[in-house]
């Protein structure tokens, strides 16, 4: 049988966020402006990510990982795959501005141009 040949794609993320999926089981939501969703959800909501293949035409992707064997009580580990030795212990209901903040993410929400600055 022949080997089947790698194959790769491209993306235009700048950052990948990593979320435990063992913590937000464990934590079942805390966060939000309702305390109800996960983190990776909220961040996912923050920053109007969109979901498929949409997603990876976006400069950041916020996905859950297996467990980084932390393990906090009452908090979810993330981590900037840019930075893999900087794990973040993120308390439920943390603001998510000093999350982004922490994890050294830009502003990848969409700002739209003011009408002023377009040109007619």
């Amino acid at each position: 049988m022949a080997a089947k040949d790698l194959k790769s794609t491209g993306t235009e993320w700048r950052d990948v966020v990593l979320v435990c999926r063992k913590c937000s089981k464990k934590l079942d939501g805390g966060f939000g402006p309702g305390g109800d969703l996960t983190l990776k959800k909220a961040l996912r909501k923050y920053f109007h990510l969109k979901k498929g293949k949409k997603g990876r035409k976006g400069d950041l992707v916020v996905t859950g990982v297996d467990c980084f064997d932390v393990c906090p009580k009452g908090a979810v580990i993330a981590v900037n795959a840019a930075r893999p030795k900087q794990l973040l212990i993120v308390p439920a209901g943390a603001d998510l501005l000093e999350v982004k903040a922490r994890l050294g993410l830009q502003d990848h929400r969409r700002v739209r141009a003011p009408m002023d600055a377009v040109e007619g």
